[in-house]
C-alpha cells in the first residue's frame, strides 16, 4: 500500500502519536503522513477534543531523579521514548503541558532557559526570555511562565510570562508570547495580584481569562480583605484582575498551616462547559467544590473523605501532592503509591492504584497526551 486511502486517512487523524509511528514503520504509506501539512492540521485540531491519557511524574523541585511518566487507569501508554524521558530528566523540570506539547525549562544551564518540546516527535523551540528579567527568575524557586492554549487564526498556544514586580505593593507586568509573532507583547494593565503570594504553577485558564489561588499562610492581619485565601483572575484580553471568593467552608480555618489548597479545570474536552475545581487537603481529608456560578463566587461540594476511609494500602498514609485530571480524576501521591480517585461518573468515589511512589518527598503531576503538534516555526531536534 503506496498511499494511504481516502477512507483511512480521517481516521487516521485520531490517533495517537504513537500508533502513527508504529504504522510508519511497517507501511510505506504512511511513511510521510506525520510530517504532511493538512494531515497535521487535522491532527492536531482532533487531539483538542480528547482527553490527556498519561502524566509525568517529578520532584516538585528539581533534584536530579528522574522524570517518569505513567497512564491514567485503562489508558493506552505514550509515545515519549525512554531516550527521552532519560534527556528530560537529566536536563529539565516540567512547567507545563497542552495537548502534546510541554514547556521545560533547562536546569543545567545558567541563565535560566525555556524551552517548548514535544517529547513524541523529539522536537523542541527555544524561548528567548524578557532579558532584563532572567536575574530575578534565576532568584525564584518557582518561575511565572506558563502555556496556555490560543484560539486564533495563526497560533493554537502562547506563553505567558508574569514579571516580579519591584516592590509588594506593584502589579506583576505580564507578557504574552505567540510562536508566529517571535517576540514578547507587554499588556498595557499589570496583574493586581492582592496581598497574598500566588499559585502561578497552577493555573486554570478558560475562555481568555486565567485564574490562580492564593497560598494559605497565616502572615496577614485579620480584618484584611486578603485575610482568607482567594482567587484572582487576570482577563488577557483588556487586563483586568478580579478577585473570586472561596466559599464560606473552604475558608474557615484555612489559615492553618496543615491547609492546602488548589485550583484545576474542571469539565472533560468533550462537554460543552467548564467551570473550576477546588480541591483541600487538611488533615488528612479532601473536600472538593466545583464554581456553579461565576458572578455570585456560588460553590457545590462534590467530595469528603478522609484518606483512611478510601483503602489505601496504607494505614496512615502522607500525602505527597495531588492534581485533577481531564475534570474527573483525583489523581495523588502518599508515599508509596500513585492513586486516582473518581470525582465524578461511573467512578465516582471509586479508588484505584496507579502504579508505585519512588519519590521520598513532595511530587508535582503534569498531565500529558502524545500527538504531533508543532512546536512552532524554527522547531529542532532534540539533542538525544
Amino acid at each position: 500500500m503506496a498511499m494511504i486511502s481516502s477512507e483511512i486517512f480521517p481516521i487516521c487523524t485520531y490517533l495517537p502519536a504513537k500508533s502513527l509511528y508504529r504504522f510508519k514503520a511497517v507501511n510505506k504509506g504512511f511513511c510521510n503522513l506525520p510530517e504532511e501539512g493538512f494531515f497535521l492540521v487535522n491532527h492536531v485540531h482532533n487531539s483538542l477534543k480528547r482527553d490527556d491519557t498519561c502524566f509525568f511524574l517529578q520532584l516538585e523541585r528539581p533534584c536530579n531523579e528522574d522524570i517518569r511518566l505513567h497512564p491514567l487507569p485503562s489508558q493506552p501508554g505514550s509515545g515519549v521514548s525512554d531516550e527521552v524521558l532519560q534527556f528530560l530528566s537529566k536536563s529539565s523540570q516540567i512547567v507545563a503541558s497542552i495537548k502534546g506539547l510541554i514547556l521545560c525549562r533547562a536546569t543545567d544551564k545558567t541563565p535560566t532557559e525555556f524551552y517548548i518540546c514535544n517529547p513524541a516527535t523529539k522536537s523542541q523551540l527555544p524561548i528567548s526570555l524578557p532579558t532584563h528579567d532572567e536575574e530575578n527568575l534565576n532568584a525564584r524557586a518557582h518561575v511565572m511562565i506558563m502555556l496556555l492554549e490560543c484560539y486564533d487564526e495563526f497560533d493554537d498556544y502562547m506563553v505567558v510570562h508574569f514579571e516580579t514586580p519591584t516592590d509588594w505593593s506593584s502589579d506583576y507586568a505580564c507578557k504574552i508570547l505567540k510562536p508566529r509573532e517571535g517576540s514578547w507583547k507587554t499588556m498595557e494593565k499589570g496583574f493586581c495580584a492582592g496581598g497574598r503570594n500566588m499559585k502561578f504553577n497552577m493555573p486554570v485558564h478558560d475562555n481568555g481569562v486565567i485564574h490562580f489561588i492564593s497560598d494559605c499562610g497565616s502572615y496577614i492581619t485579620k480584618g484584611s480583605p486578603y485575610f482568607e485565601p482567594y482567587i484572582m483572575s487576570y482577563n488577557l484580553k483588556n487586563g483586568t484582575s478580579t478577585m473570586l471568593k472561596l466559599s464560606k467552608p473552604a475558608r474557615k480555618s484555612s489559615t492553618d498551616k496543615k491547609c492546602d489548597m488548589s485550583i484545576f479545570n474542571w469539565g472533560k474536552v468533550s462537554m460543552a462547559s467548564s467551570s473550576i475545581c477546588l480541591v483541600r487537603l487538611k488533615r488528612s481529608t479532601f473536600k472538593v467544590w466545583i464554581l456553579k456560578d461565576y458572578k455570585t463566587s456560588k460553590w457545590r461540594r462534590i467530595v469528603k473523605i478522609k484518606t483512611k476511609e478510601m483503602g489505601l494500602k496504607e494505614k496512615y498514609p502522607t500525602i505527597t501532592g495531588f492534581t485533577v485530571m481531564n475534570g474527573e480524576l483525583l489523581i495523588f501521591a502518599t508515599e508509596k503509591y500513585i492513586y486516582s480517585y473518581g470525582l465524578t461518573g461511573e467512578n465516582y468515589m471509586k479508588i484505584k492504584e496507579i502504579c508505585e511512589n519512588k519519590y521520598k518527598y513532595y511530587v508535582s503531576f503534569i498531565s500529558y497526551m502524545d500527538t504531533l503538534r508543532p512546536c512552532g516555526p524554527g522547531a529542532t531536534s532534540l539533542p538525544c
